[in-house]
């Protein structure tokens, strides 16, 4: 396999990528726009990530397609929320077709259909847990939080029980994080509370590029 040509490619791709998620923003209802280079660049850069984790044997090649659909829009969501508190359906709802089909792909590539279990379940349980706080405390948590949870759970699942574990603690950690740099900068602000979404995503990408030595990812 030429690796080479191969990560060109890929980061080619998640230019693309990356470009066309903040043109999405831009042009939906309730447009949330999001500068177009560092939601390319980042995308490029993050895909290119993965690819070199499985050129140097830390990640098996049957994994790269979840980390791919983990950050694919990843930049551009985590501005959106930074810029607007607002993660857009025209993103969000896509992102459950494409974890399906990554985690398909991973699942045929690799564990088979217990991977497939075990993403589902974690997808379902951390939608769940989110739609419980949204009920709970409307106001701590968004429905574009709620929407983006569930996707993520998956993918996070797909790694193990583990990894989903350390994303969603991390995440509230990212979350933690932002909101003592609102209280320490006066001016900085966010309309309907602290946005949950980048640590939903930094959080997920990180979980899913350096999973560990886990059962279901080991080559």
């Amino acid at each position: 396999m030429d690796w080479g040509l191969l990560s060109i490619v890929v980061v080619g791709a998640g230019l693309v990528v990356g470009w066309a998620a903040s043109r999405l923003l831009a042009a939906a209802a309730g447009p949330a726009p999001v500068p177009a280079g560092p939601c390319a660049v980042g995308t490029g850069v993050l895909w290119g990530v993965g690819c070199v984790l499985a050129q140097r044997g830390a990640l098996p090649p049957w994994w790269v397609p979840v980390p791919l659909a983990a950050t694919a829009f990843a930049v551009p969501l985590a501005l959106a929320d930074l810029r607007h508190r607002r993660l857009p359906d025209v993103l969000t709802l896509p992102s459950y077709v494409l974890g399906a089909v990554a985690v398909g792909a991973a699942a045929l590539g690799g564990p088979g259909p217990p991977l497939v279990a075990t993403a589902v379940v974690g997808g379902l349980a951390t939608l769940g847990a989110h739609v419980l706080l949204h009920r709970l405390a409307p106001a701590s948590l968004g429905a574009g939080d709620v929407k983006l949870s569930g996707s993520l759970g998956l993918l996070a699942g797909a790694a193990g029980w583990p990894t989903l574990v350390v994303v969603m603690v991390l995440a509230s950690a990212v979350t933690a994080v932002l909101a003592g740099a609102a209280i320490v900068r006066r001016g900085l602000r966010w309309r309907d509370g602290v946005p949950h979404g980048p640590g939903l995503l930094a959080a997920t990408c990180v979980g899913v590029l350096f999973p560990g030595g886990l059962p279901s990812v080991g080559s």
